[in-house]
């Protein structure tokens, strides 16, 4: 027998009567008549080959098989009753749950501890944890419930995923307090003529920062380079170096730092960073809790 052959509501039956060993309390209790059980308890004999139950003087009483059957089917039940059971509303002083949220290197720069300082406040018991993911992946991890929430510019995000727009912003020179560039306009001469730490991201749209240094002859002369944005500010903090970077990461950096950021000279368009999620995910009271809290927090209306 397979179980897609298999009407589930026996096995509420068999479970009635492996209870109340009588057909009729068992009908009493599922609000059916006797003659329906009767008729259930034969699909089912029929269907797994054995009687189940033995008419006595005491009762229905199970067979050998219907009491190894007893156990699971009550588990399985408990479990189906679970899942279609009304869902709580989701309570964020009081939830455990952990968030999983896809970013950048400098989205975590950015977005991670403004957001442990919000769930300290509105979600104690919240979990975030950030990871990479992009492109391909990105959805099937989404889909699946891995990723909860992707926040950055993905410009290659897949159509199962919706969005909404957080800000705009443009990349800027990053460089250290008292450097000789950051008095005065920043020309793209003066700017040509540093000495330039170059971020080798390969990821779109980061990419267009070294497309732009390279056009304007930088990139060939560049001696120093590091695989990820994170790394730059503690660079240039104790260098002569420059580096390009969006300006989020510039604004998170300069206090801690020492530095101090300008408008870059390279022309480059802005950058959009968007929040996305599935939309299995859409109506999950978890899932809008955290893009309200997200958007709230770092929408350009904030």
């Amino acid at each position: 027998m397979e179980l897609r052959e298999l009407d589930l509501n026996l096995l509420l039956v068999f479970q009635e009567v492996f209870r109340e060993r009588r057909i009729s309390a068992a009908a009493r209790r599922l609000r059916v008549t006797q003659s329906a059980v009767s008729n259930a308890l034969a699909r089912l004999r029929r269907a797994v080959g054995d009687e189940l139950f033995v008419r006595t003087a005491t009762g229905m009483q199970p067979t050998p098989y219907a009491e190894g059957m007893a156990e699971p089917v009550a588990a399985a039940l408990a479990h189906l009753e679970q899942a279609l059971a009304p869902r709580q509303a989701f309570d964020p002083q009081v939830t455990r749950r952990r968030f999983t949220i896809a970013m950048t290197d400098v989205g975590e720069v950015y977005f991670m501890p403004r957001l442990v300082e919000l769930c300290g406040a509105a979600a104690p018991g919240v979990e975030i944890a950030s990871v990479r993911a992009g492109g391909a992946g990105l959805r099937a991890e989404m889909e699946a419930g891995r990723i909860d929430l992707a926040i950055g510019a993905f410009d290659d995000a897949p159509g199962a995923l919706y969005q909404r727009r957080l800000f705009r912003q443009e990349y800027v020179t990053l460089l250290r307090a008292g450097h000789p560039l950051a008095d005065g306009a920043l020309t793209m001469k003066r700017f040509a003529q540093a000495r330039h730490l170059v971020v080798a991201a390969l990821e779109s749209p980061y990419d267009r920062i070294n497309t732009a240094l390279h056009k304007a002859g930088i990139l060939a002369s560049s001696s120093f380079s590091v695989p990820h944005f994170a790394a730059a500010p503690y660079i240039v903090a104790t260098t002569d170096l420059v580096v390009t970077v969006p300006r989020k990461l510039a604004e998170r950096a300069a206090a801690p730092f020492g530095l101090v950021y300008v408008k870059s000279p390279l022309r480059l368009p802005g950058l959009q960073t968007n929040m996305f999620w599935h939309r299995r995910y859409n109506q999950n009271d978890g899932n809008r809790w955290l893009r309200t809290l997200v958007a709230e927090a770092f929408g350009e209306q904030a």
